[in-house]
């Protein structure tokens, strides 16, 4: 018998489905992972997830593997090869605000013992959100929880999350699962 998978990701596409089925809902605690998700997903703020997925790599290579002391620092110089590089989504509006987040995300480190991660995870109570959604085009874009730690995250200084932004990423480190109920990966990540 095949195995019914979430329908967003079409069999077709090896890359597509190998995130979904590796990564998507997977609960994501480490702090510098969280960040790199986060701004990824606020890099996709207009376009789709499969254009970033598939510039995913080049992203990684051109900020530093998302490392947050050195995105703080980057220079004039440094945004201007950001800019001309076509490998990555060339806006001057998010890569400033991918520097902006680096900062934010500097201060709540040295602001919380239990980091970035903690402060995220807060608005779930530590726990996922279990959702059981018969097809995805039922789950929400948002929530309340998405709602509140998107207003958290902009009062701390961080750009590019907003609530729909925040509950996609809620959606793909695992703080909510909502795969679909028939696919295997519900089952799945619940057990992590």
């Amino acid at each position: 018998m095949t195995q019914i998978h979430c329908a967003w990701a079409p069999a077709g596409d090896d890359v597509y489905r190998k995130y979904h089925n590796e990564e998507w809902g997977v609960p994501e605690r480490d702090d510098r992972a969280l960040f790199e998700k986060l701004t990824l997903d606020g890099f996709q703020a207009g376009l789709s997830w499969r254009t970033i997925l598939y510039k995913r790599d080049n992203f990684r290579k051109a900020f530093d593997g998302f490392d947050p002391e050195k995105i703080a620092r980057y220079s004039p110089k440094k945004i201007d090869k950001l800019m001309g590089n076509a490998g990555i989504i060339r806006s001057k509006t998010k890569i400033d605000a991918t520097i902006g987040n680096a900062k934010a995300y500097l201060d709540v480190m040295a602001a919380r013992d239990d980091g970035f991660s903690g402060l995220l995870w807060d608005f779930v109570d530590g726990s996922p959100i279990v959702n059981h959604w018969k097809n995805y085009r039922d789950a929400p874009t948002q929530s309340a929880q998405s709602e509140a730690l998107s207003k958290e995250l902009k009062h701390l200084g961080f750009k590019f999350c907003g609530p729909v932004i925040v509950y996609a990423f809620m959606q793909a480190v695992g703080m909510v699962n909502d795969h679909e109920v028939n696919c295997p990966r519900h089952r799945e990540v619940q057990k992590l």
